[in-house]
């Protein structure tokens, strides 16, 4: 498997899809969207950018399976599955929020080997495959160098359904933002991760995402030399519904904060 070929030809499906998202931007109307659950909607646009991106990775990789968020395809690989979020930042679009982006990571077995995020506004890709350095538009990138939490600028996303820790949520948000350089929440998780991916971000966490949320992002993030846990510091980040994603630097002291407040 060329995985690094395999990467730039997924970056490419991205523009493409990526080009159509933009222009169907323009477009939607409130009609057009569905409640797939409590604030959680979905559009014509990601089922329709799914299909295409679904359509054109069998093309890539004809034995490969996919675990999408609009679930356009049940089939099921015995070795390969492409993880993929069409859209990631659906509220972002319908309000015409200029940031959202595609996620697609590829899994082999139990390992991720691929991962493209192209956040479509700022026609940003970022992308890495296994044994790569991760890259943004063909330049290498590196988490930050930053050494503390105190000189970190931090992301998160807010509950949205799952309001079960929210009591501990919000008291590691008071903290941060008593002792960090601020906190900020851009409404697409992908996204998020690859600028710490790139260094703009020393650290992300959140609570009751969805692999199709991180598994692209949080491997960039990897490739990139960062490093990424549950809450409790173990590896159940893609599939456990909670991550923190953030430079080496500050990890123990991150980790640290989230397992005095998010306990089992």
């Amino acid at each position: 498997m060329n995985y690094k070929e395999l990467c730039i030809e997924v970056t490419e499906i991205c523009k493409i899809v990526g080009n159509f998202i933009l222009i169907e931007n323009h477009k939607i109307k409130e009609e057009n969207i569905e409640v797939k659950g409590k604030h959680d909607f979905v559009t014509y646009v990601d089922k329709t950018s799914e299909k295409q991106i679904i359509e054109s990775l069998a093309k890539l990789l004809p034995e490969s399976g996919f675990i999408a968020e609009e679930n356009t395809s049940s089939k099921v690989g015995t070795e390969y599955n492409w993880i993929i979020d069409p859209l990631d930042g659906t509220t972002n679009f319908i309000h015409g929020v200029p940031l959202y982006a595609i996620s697609i990571a590829l899994k082999q077995n139990d390992e991720i080997v691929l991962g493209v995020v192209y956040e479509i506004n700022l026609k940003e890709c970022f992308y890495a495959w296994k044994g790569s350095n991760a890259y943004l538009n063909e330049r290498i990138i590196k988490v930050s160098e930053n050494k503390t939490i105190n000189d970190s600028l931090i992301a998160t996303g807010f509950p949205y359904y799952d309001y079960s820790k929210l009591e501990e949520y919000m008291n590691i948000f008071t903290y941060l933002l008593q002792n960090s350089r601020g906190l900020r929440r851009l409404g697409s998780a992908a996204v998020d991760l690859v600028y710490v991916a790139c260094g703009r971000f020393e650290a992300f966490y959140e609570y009751g995402l969805r692999p199709w949320d991180v598994a692209a992002g949080a491997f960039i993030v990897q490739q990139a030399g960062g490093v990424n846990y549950d809450f409790e510091g173990g590896n159940n980040f893609i599939f456990g519904k909670e991550i923190i994603s953030c430079n080496p630097h500050i990890a123990k002291e991150f980790l640290l904060l989230c397992n005095n407040n998010f306990k089992k």
